[in-house]
């Protein structure tokens, strides 16, 4: 592959000083980290009154969610590779706006129409994550990398932490608008901080963008998304279900077809199929699948009614103190994270993840009717989910070149996505066949949820097992299992170094 182009950053227009944009880069991209992840789990309180608020059915509120998953799973990867070819800075801006401007729209409309559009185009900052790592990796020496993308990673954790109390608050206290016009007024900030602050990327791959690409995964992801997400509603044997399958199958055939073949695909499958990175790809998926389970499952547990026998009957507000503790939890250890990925290498600490999970369910199928343990074990899976999110995109960055991180990540991201819809379909027929009436309401038994707790903790093994499989990390970020593709970033590094050093003596 050829050596990435560096692009000196035009002048002009208003920028932090040099000094304080180095301090100020990982702080600003990290709260548009935790925006991102608050914008998604705030309207989870919503849920049960929106059909009342809106005068719509609870099956078309549902699509509040799953429009976010789907625009999400789209865009991340293809907002990832734009971010390679015309820069990260500017597409991370980019979908930081259409964020803020799907929450204006929330604020201002009670049409469950209007509402759904909106929250598509909140699914744009799914990609902020990854091209922030990918930032991070062009701007910050080596000694400082590892710590910056681990915390980078817990963003998603700390700020699905915070929103889901923050939401039920705003929500019990206030009028529910107020709560989009307070992720509004965030979303501005943290489009105008971002401009201010980050530094537009000198890495850049040259080319044209790959629309029949794009639009090929596209058409599948919706397709395999939306049969997923919705098979347990329109029934897995429907023909709906099925014809998504069938076709989800096809596209994705033919879309792999035409992206060995085009010049410049979107998503580059030599890279991809080689075993560095696939089986990091197959470790997210089964990652992001162990590490949803606990966010869903624990939430409904602590909220069955007292009769059922084993629920507590907590208020929403309450549940999301029960898994604040695992939001902090992943504030603390992503430090630890980096510090294991430097000794050991991150496909170890990926791999300590997955089976500190795996402990985390252990103790939740061990006791779920005491809240200390409920809460206990929701903090172990939440810091094994610390370990193995900060040990990907880590993988990621030593396996590809530096003008492929942010549509590799935004890949990698993706499998986290594909993940967490497929846990989600998994947890749902597993709680939806194992029921009791209580009152007259169908309520999911104990038993259902120590069996989910058993899925998800198998699937933590799983990719406890596909982490070790994963060939060992060189010492240079970069080299690429020693295929030589290391010297091509060594090169770009020294144009880059060499792009700058011109840049501040003319300055």
């Amino acid at each position: 592959m050829e050596p990435s182009a560096p692009i000196p950053e035009p002048s002009g227009g208003l920028a932090a000083p040099p000094r304080l944009r180095e301090r100020l880069t990982i702080p600003v991209l990290a709260s548009g980290g935790i925006l991102m992840a608050v914008m998604q789990t705030v309207v989870v309180p919503l849920l049960p009154d929106l059909p009342r608020l809106t005068g719509s059915s609870p099956a078309a509120v549902s699509w509040m969610v799953t429009a976010t998953l789907l625009s999400g799973a789209v865009l991340t990867p293809v907002l990832g590779r734009a971010g390679d070819m015309y820069g990260k800075r500017r597409v991370l801006t980019s979908a930081l706006a259409l964020m803020t401007v799907g929450s204006v729209l929330c604020a201002l409309s009670s049409d469950i129409a209007v509402l759904i559009t909106a929250r598509a185009l909140q699914g744009a900052a799914a990609s902020v994550v990854p091209l922030s790592i990918s930032i991070l990796r062009d701007e910050l020496p080596p000694e400082r990398r590892g710590s910056a993308v681990a915390f980078m990673s817990s963003t998603v954790g700390i700020g699905a932490a915070l929103g889901l109390p923050l939401a039920a608050l705003v929500v019990q206290y206030a009028d529910w608008h107020t709560m989009f016009w307070l992720t509004s007024a965030l979303g501005a900030l943290g489009v105008a901080a971002t401009w201010w602050a980050v530094k537009e990327s000198p890495v850049r791959e040259p080319g044209r963008f790959d629309v029949v690409g794009a639009l090929g995964l596209a058409v599948a992801l919706v397709c395999l998304l939306l049969g997923v997400s919705q098979g347990g509603q329109w029934g897995w044997g429907s023909p709906r279900v099925l014809g998504l399958f069938v076709v989800a199958a096809v596209v994705l055939v033919l879309w792999w077809r035409q992206q060995l073949r085009a010049p410049r695909p979107l998503v580059d499958l030599r890279l991809v199929t080689r075993p560095r990175v696939g089986l990091s790809h197959i470790a997210a998926l089964l990652t992001g699948f162990a590490f949803y389970a606990n966010s869903l499952v624990t939430a409904q547990l602590v909220q069955a009614p007292k009769a059922s026998g084993y629920g507590l009957g907590l208020s929403i507000v309450a549940t999301g103190l029960c898994l604040l503790p695992g939001g902090i939890t992943m504030l603390l250890f992503s430090p630890l994270s980096a510090r294991i990925s430097a000794r050991r290498g991150p496909r170890i600490t990926l791999a300590l993840g997955a089976a500190v999970i795996a402990c985390g369910y252990a103790l939740r199928i061990a006791d779920s009717r005491d809240l200390w343990m409920i809460i206990l074990g929701a903090t172990v899976v939440a810091t094994g989910t610390t370990l193995a999110y900060s040990a990907l995109p880590t993988l990621i960055l030593r396996a590809v070149p530096p003008a492929a991180t942010a549509s590799a990540n935004g890949v990698n991201v993706l499998m986290r996505t594909i993940g967490q819809a497929v846990s989600s379909a998994a947890v749902a027929a597993v709680l939806v066949h194992h029921t009791s009436l209580v009152g007259g309401v169908p309520v999911p038994t104990l038993h259902g949820y120590l069996l989910a707790f058993g899925v998800a903790g198998a699937v933590a093994l799983f990719a406890c097992a596909a982490a070790l499989t994963i060939p060992g990390d060189s010492s240079g970020d970069g080299d690429r299992d020693g295929d030589g593709d290391g010297e091509g970033t060594q090169r770009a590094r020294g144009l880059i170094r060499k792009t700058r050093a011109g840049a501040l003596e003319d300055a």
